[in-house]
């Protein structure tokens, strides 16, 4: 009974020196003998110096199903009608919309100037066409080209 009160007490000094609660401090069960003969407060500092007290790690959550549900994710599971909250505008901003839709007629437009769809003038034209927002797609911009080019032909 007064071994156990002895560490309680021992316990208790180390929580305070630690500056953590006493379910935290962890003591060395093989040197008991030598944590028990501690009487002063630099006594238990010396043993913490030693390792024989230490402070056990905080509990934290586990980030491995985080994991696992975020590589789901990336393979674009998880994101049916149940898992979506919000409108379609909230989901995806209007720019980053916009962005992604500019920057795809851009490199289809690339691509048509390259197979000669598309000549010099016209490319220029058609580049800022889709600055200004007018083409809804890469199918609408295609038919635009083509129906340039069938233009000259006829000329």
């Amino acid at each position: 009974m007064v071994k156990e009160l002895k560490l309680k007490s021992i316990r208790k000094i180390a929580a305070r020196t630690l500056k953590v609660g006493t379910s935290r401090v962890w003591i060395d069960e093989a040197q008991t003998a030598r944590v028990k003969e501690a009487i002063t407060k630099e006594d238990i500092k010396g043993l913490i110096k030693d390792r024989v007290i230490r402070k056990k790690r905080d509990a934290f959550q586990s980030k491995g199903r985080a994991r696992l549900l975020q590589a789901q994710k990336r393979k674009g599971r998880k994101k049916g009608f149940g898992k979506r909250k919000g409108t379609q505008k909230t989901r995806m901003q209007k720019k980053q919309l916009w962005v992604k839709r500019v920057r795809a007629l851009r490199k289809k437009l690339r691509e048509l100037k390259k197979q000669g769809i598309v000549e010099k003038g016209d490319f220029k034209r058609f580049y800022k066409l889709i600055k200004g927002n007018y083409f809804r797609g890469k199918k609408q911009l295609e038919e635009a080209a083509k129906a340039g080019s069938s233009e000259r032909k006829t000329e």
